[in-house]
Formats: structure tokens, sequence, C-alpha cells
């Protein structure tokens, strides 16, 4: 395997893994938030996740589950 294919690999993994486990979702709020308002405060990462676990316990089916 090649350096370039090996790199592309790595790449990959650390996108899919980010996606999967839900890593990536701060980085599209503040991108989403910069291009809508770029004046506009943004939530700390960690207020963030806080506020998106609290919407997640708050419905079910946004995917929490106790069982």
């Amino acid at each position: 395997m090649s350096t370039v294919s090996l790199r592309r690999a790595v790449h990959w993994l650390r996108w899919y893994v980010r996606e999967v486990s839900g890593e990536s979702a701060y980085d599209r709020y503040v991108a989403h938030a910069r291009s809508h308002d770029p004046e506009a405060a943004v939530l700390s990462r960690r207020a963030f996740e806080r506020r998106r676990m609290d919407a997640r316990e708050a419905d079910p089916r946004e995917g929490f589950r106790c069982c």
C-alpha cells in the first residue's frame, strides 16, 4: 500500500469515527452559526454537548434509550 493510499485510508477512518461518534456535530454547529451570523456568540463545546444531551434525553426519538 502506498503512503498516499494509507493517508487516504486514515483520513477516511478518522472521518467515519467522528461521524459515528457524533464528534463532528460541534464542528458543524460552529460552521453553521458562523455562516449565518459571524457576530453571534457561539456556545462552548461543553455547553453545546450539555444542550445536545438534554435535548436527546427529553425526546426519545432523538436516540436516547434507557434500556
